[in-house]
Parts: structure tokens; sequence; C-alpha cells
């Protein structure tokens, strides 16, 4: 059964910088798409990020060129380097596999303009 606890997220001004990190006890990246969502309140989850165990990455259109999405197999760990940050970016952040599992707690990351 997988587990998954995510990390990273805190306050940060518009412009700024941050690195979410997953935790994830059996996950397999090499057998798996990795994800990372977010929820805004009031808003229904939605998919921010995915990677494949071969690497092809996808990105919502409102953060490409900004997120990057990357995988650790070795450490089981996955990360989001988020870079520019907005006001709208402002969610808790969610990690899953392809198909989901369980949801983690998430971790709130709030930006301020």
């Amino acid at each position: 059964q997988v587990q998954l606890v995510e990390s990273g997220g805190g306050l940060v001004q518009a412009g700024g910088s941050l690195r979410l990190s997953c935790a994830a006890s059996g996950m397999i990246f090499d057998k798996n798409d990795f994800t990372w969502w977010r929820q805004a309140p009031g808003k229904q989850r939605e998919l921010v990020a995915r990677i494949s165990p071969v690497g092809s990455d996808y990105y919502t259109d409102s953060v490409r060129g900004r997120f990057t999405i990357s995988g650790d197999n070795l450490m089981q760990m996955g990360y989001l380097q988020m870079n520019n940050l907005k006001s709208e970016d402002t969610a808790v952040y969610y990690c899953n596999l392809v198909p989901t599992r369980p949801w983690g707690q998430g971790t709130q990351v709030t930006v301020s303009s």
C-alpha cells in the first residue's frame, strides 16, 4: 500500500520559489506515472503536472515554464519545483500516482501578492 506524505509548502511572496517534496513509501517511479495536484478554496482538485517513468512530462497551461516535476525512485521521493509563484498558485498541493492511490494530507502553498 502506497503512503504519500507531502511537505515543503509555506507562505511566499509573489515571484518567489518553493520546492515541494513527496515521500512515497512503496512508490515505484519506474512503473507508474507520478503526479502533482492542487486544490484551491472553493475549486475542484486539478492536475498540475505529471511525469512518466521514462521522463515524459506534462504541465497544465498555467504553470508551464514555471514548475518542474521530478522523481527519485531510489529515494522514493517526488518533487515539484515552483518558480515565479503567483497568487493564483495558492492552494493545497497533493502528490499521487497513476492510477491514484489514497490521498495524503497535502501541503499548503500560499502566495501573497
